[in-house]
């Protein structure tokens, strides 16, 4: 059931939904997506990356998540539950994030039974008329109406993934669709916006720039002048809106209106995501790699900057070396993807006694965040020379 709000509250509410960029009984245990393929390509594309016998991480993080972490509506935000109340997504609460990581995550390991199950959940629990709901709580029976571009977009890449992994013409079809839906309520003008209100049918006045998938919207089934249309002008936001060359990191976001940049902070996991979707099509700045390569080797890349590029906190988290893992798959750089997968690993936990074991989360709390663990398990997927 859908929630109503004002017009103001909803497209405040823009700015609380990416963590990442910024989850009652488990359903049937869906089986490892760890299963060698034969015949292995050279190629890195999802659909045809060669893979690998998974390692004992690979195994006992995608157990601690399916074990612990997983609902019958997916996975929770994190393993202690709350009231469900708050204005950002907590405890058992479910986001489209999730989904949509899962899902990538079974067509790189090329295991369809787990991708199946996934987007019938995915479907089940977010699909609403204008997009798929970035967020629903078991306990208060509530799906917010408010989409993510980045999730949407996200779950609309995977299908077109799994169509060419899994030669399931359906799930093309699918993407294509709601591809379409996603140009007709997130795109004004050539222009995508952070959200679309199911109720209002309004969006927000700005689009944060690691909401912008290039790879995907270059799939998107429109013509091909509305497309290239809006990969030149979103590609035109993510490029300008590169810090320095001192600090090349990107602003937080772009607000149409003003015509204006604006960054209260910058986090790490946002310009890397925003890093990541550029390298996917190569445009990254060879600064940026440089730097992401020597913080990564000195272990000092921290969750949130200054725009000058002074560390604002000490604090280094899982998500930030699984996306500079990915980064460096991408790049075909084997030593950024393993000096990365390194660091992430240091996070582990590795009390076989802990109720956390195999996952990644804070013991002592008792705190297990669904995007560190879904962006490790994927980051996992990912193979390097």
């Amino acid at each position: 059931m859908e929630n109503r709000y004002s017009k103001a509250a909803v497209l405040g509410m823009s700015l609380l939904l990416l963590t990442s960029c910024g989850g009652d009984k488990a359903g049937p245990a869906p089986s490892s997506p760890y299963t060698p393929v034969a015949s292995p390509s050279e190629t890195t594309r999802p659909d045809e990356a060669p893979q690998l016998e998974p390692t004992v991480e690979q195994r006992e993080l995608f157990h601690f998540i399916n074990t612990q972490l997983t609902g019958p509506d997916g996975v929770y935000t994190n393993l202690k539950e709350t009231s469900e109340a708050a204005e950002v997504a907590t405890g058992h609460e479910i986001l489209s994030e999730s989904a949509s990581l899962l899902m990538e995550t079974a067509v790189r390991t090329r295991n369809q039974e787990l991708f199946d199950r996934q987007w019938k959940t995915a479907r089940r629990t977010f699909d609403m008329e204008g997009g798929f709901s970035y967020r629903y709580s078991p306990r208060q029976q509530k799906r917010y109406p408010v989409n993510a571009a980045v999730d949407d977009l996200r779950m609309i890449g995977a299908l077109y993934e799994a169509g060419q992994a899994f030669s399931q013409p359906e799930y093309t079809r699918e993407a294509d669709k709601y591809g379409e839906r996603f140009y007709k309520n997130n795109t004004k003008k050539g222009y995508i916006y952070d959200i679309y209100d199911n109720y209002l049918k309004v969006v927000n006045s700005f689009v944060t720039l690691c909401y912008i998938d290039l790879s995907v919207l270059q799939k998107l089934s429109i013509s091909s002048e509305l497309q290239e249309n809006l990969l030149k002008n979103m590609s035109g936001i993510l490029e300008e809106g590169y810090l320095s060359d001192s600090f090349p990191f990107y602003e937080t976001r772009f607000d149409y209106q003003s015509g204006q940049y604006s960054s209260e902070g910058i986090n790490s996991v946002e310009s890397l995501l925003t890093i990541l979707h550029l390298a996917e099509t190569g445009r990254q700045k060879p600064a940026s790699i440089s730097y992401i390569k020597a913080q990564v080797a000195a272990g000092t890349l921290f969750g949130q900057y200054t725009r000058e590029g002074k560390p604002a906190n000490d604090i280094r988290s899982t998500a930030v070396y699984a996306l500079t893992a990915m980064i460096g798959a991408v790049l075909e750089d084997g030593d950024l993807y393993q000096s990365s997968i390194e660091r992430m690993n240091e996070f582990r936990v590795t009390d076989p006694v802990s109720p956390l074991y195999g996952g990644f989360g804070d013991p002592a709390s008792g705190q297990a965040y669904s995007f560190d663990n879904l962006m490790a398990l994927l980051a996992y997927s990912y193979k390097a020379p």
